[in-house]
């Protein structure tokens, strides 16, 4: 590998291959994806989305986003202070995402309703409290969409003493496509940069919400759709929408 194929112009061409691949393989599995968002919103379910690291930049797609569905949940490690008033310094420490019992506490929290769809979101699939959230919710029968990588989930060991990935526990699995590692254009010596799986991720995301709102319109349903706050009646529209699910969908600026 040269310094010269090191550039922008290389991560974007390597990464838009990769995108038309996703568009173009993934259509099945978006399909089956939207279903379940679906089922979710016309059992009156919430989509509760869950994801550690740079794989809540997912999360944000999922939940509580101009021209994103209304009835859904971030869950996220900030909930143990947020919510169930730990102290902020328990977010300090760097092996939290590994102790036992934090995913079912993030899920207490939460207190998801039966018909509830969790969207688990992680690109290697193996730590602990995203396998551990995956095996709760499962125990609890909702059904689970994951957006990973298959290739790397594939290359690593499982991390949690059930010996489960995320890809196991799943109902429908979204493959990101990402490489091992994530980032995709290789450096002279060793090591890469730029980190694909946001890119796939969002794409996965958004295709999986517009296919779930045409077939809800397909049925004559509405989608409950947000608006951009920053347009005229936007805030005010969006309020209307929220107390379908008052209690039930939380919105903070954390």
């Amino acid at each position: 590998m040269s310094v010269e194929s090191v550039s922008a112009q290389g991560f974007a061409e390597q990464s838009l291959d990769v995108l038309r691949h996703v568009t173009e393989s993934a259509h099945e599995d978006v399909r089956r994806a939207a279903g379940l968002i679906a089922d979710c919103i016309r059992a009156d379910g919430v989509i509760q989305a869950f994801g550690t690291g740079h794989s809540q930049a997912m999360v944000l797609e999922v939940a509580g986003r101009a021209g994103g569905l209304v009835p859904t949940n971030r869950l996220q490690m900030s909930d143990l202070v947020v919510y169930g008033g730990d102290a902020p310094s328990v977010l300090d420490d760097p092996l939290l995402e590994r102790e036992p019992g934090i995913a079912v506490r993030l899920y207490e929290l939460a207190a998801p309703a039966p018909q509830d769809l969790f969207v688990i979101i992680s690109n290697s699939g193996v730590n602990n409290v995203i396998v551990e959230m995956a095996l709760h919710a499962k125990s609890r029968a909702h059904k689970i969409l994951a957006i990973t990588s298959l290739t790397h989930t594939g290359a690593v060991p499982a991390g949690h003493v059930s010996g489960k990935k995320l890809v196991d526990l799943a109902d429908v699995v979204l493959d990101n496509a990402a490489p091992v590692g994530d980032a995709m254009v290789a450096l002279p010596g060793g090591g890469a940069v730029g980190a694909l799986s946001t890119l796939t991720g969002v794409m996965l995301v958004q295709m999986a919400v517009a296919e779930a709102c045409a077939v809800l319109l397909s049925s004559g349903e509405r989608p409950p759709v947000y608006v951009s706050a920053n347009v005229p009646g936007g805030f005010e529209g969006n309020l209307k929408l929220e107390k379908r699910y008052a209690g039930r969908v939380r919105r903070t600026a954390t």
